[in-house]
């Protein structure tokens, strides 16, 4: 008698549980055709091949997409609520956190030694990828040189769902620590409307104004939603 899968369904394949051949097939389109090739699910299939070696994981792929909406979201969500989705325990939703942490650390070094006013769209990327999805805010700082250079990138600050407590002086007393000249200010809104707040544009010409009287130009303050990101600069609030 042929031995069956935990869905009691034999393969033809000798006896094969029949998402081993299913991985083979989706593997070899990944070869053939790259990732452009694959919708999110089987993207995220290929990710849980390694991580739950002896299961169908289709359906577990397609539950994580149905609880968080993208890939990336799936990849920004808390550990506690990964292991909400059946199928993905602690061992899995620690392991997708990591491939989620190389994921940022790529985008970081694409900034490297760039000067970041001329690689905006990485600078974006890198942030979103950073903060999109964190369930509280956080307030970061990308400090340049002289060339626009990133030096560092410092989350100064984590508040509440809806509130970053954030101090000036202590954010240029900061810049000086480092020998910056420039910064540009970045934090997420975790409704998802990056819309800034009264708030959020006081605090920041306070910043600049600031910065100002010490040579400190801040670039631009950014804000990141889950489905975007606001520009104070562009909206010509600073």
């Amino acid at each position: 008698m042929l031995d069956k899968n935990k869905t009691g369904r034999d393969d033809a394949e000798g006896g094969r549980p029949h998402y081993l051949g299913h991985r083979d097939r989706l593997r070899e389109r990944f070869s053939a055709a790259g990732h452009a090739a694959l919708p999110d699910y089987e993207l995220l299939e290929l990710l849980l091949f390694r991580l739950i070696p002896r299961a169908d994981t289709k359906p577990v792929a397609k539950a994580l997409l149905a609880r968080f909406g993208t890939l990336a979201e799936v990849l920004g969500a808390p550990e506690t609520l990964l292991r909400e989705v059946k199928g993905i325990g602690p061992a899995v939703a620690l392991d997708l956190k990591v491939i989620a942490a190389a994921s940022h650390r790529m985008l970081r070094s694409e900034l490297k030694d760039r000067e970041t006013l001329s690689s905006w769209t990485q600078v974006l990327d890198y942030c979103r990828a950073a903060m999109a999805f964190e369930a509280r805010e956080q307030f970061r700082i990308l400090f340049l040189d002289k060339k626009n250079v990133l030096i560092a990138d410092e989350v100064q600050q984590t508040g509440t769902v809806d509130h970053t407590p954030v101090y000036p002086r202590e954010v240029i007393k900061r810049a000086l620590e480092l020998s910056a000249t420039a910064i540009i200010l970045v934090h997420n809104h975790p409704s998802g409307d990056p819309t800034p707040s009264r708030a959020d544009i006081d605090m920041t010409r306070e910043i600049v104004e600031t910065g100002k009287r010490l040579g400190i130009a801040v670039h631009d303050h950014i804000i990141i939603g889950k489905k975007g990101h606001a520009s104070m600069k562009g909206l010509l609030l600073i």
